[in-house]
């Protein structure tokens, strides 16, 4: 942060022990020490202030996000629901994780004959029955 070098600290030291004398150096230097921490509370406690902010702002974005997605959810259920119950089949009633449409009686090809049992042998295209 300051960057502070070994032959600076000690020129600090030099001037501190000149100025404030051998005898206040402890003093001064825990008066020192104690003012840094209470800088360092007050950044942190600034820090962690805005970063609550931040998350509690991301989170009613998630919220609004999550409220729009049940809303849309619920009203696509109800038309599904509302086609069902009406005997409809539109694009929205029908289940997206069917792989394929299950046939019904009442469908054409199920009216077609089917034959049960071994096949009938070929005959030859010049024969004659």
């Amino acid at each position: 942060m300051f960057d502070v070098g070994a032959s600076e600290l000690l020129l600090l030291v030099i001037v501190a022990i000149v100025v404030i004398g051998p005898k206040d150096l402890p003093l001064a230097l825990r008066t020192a020490g104690q003012w840094v921490a209470k800088m360092r509370r007050v950044s942190n406690h600034f820090r962690s202030g805005i970063e609550t902010m931040i998350r509690e702002a991301e989170m009613e974005e998630m919220e609004k996000k999550w409220k729009e997605q049940n809303e849309r959810i619920m009203r696509e259920t109800a038309e599904q629901e509302a086609a069902a119950a009406a005997g409809q089949t539109p694009e929205a009633a029908i289940d997206q994780n069917d792989p394929y449409p299950v046939p019904l009686a009442s469908d054409a090809h199920a009216a077609d004959p089917v034959m049960i049992g071994p096949m009938p042998p070929e005959k030859p295209e010049g024969a004659q029955p």
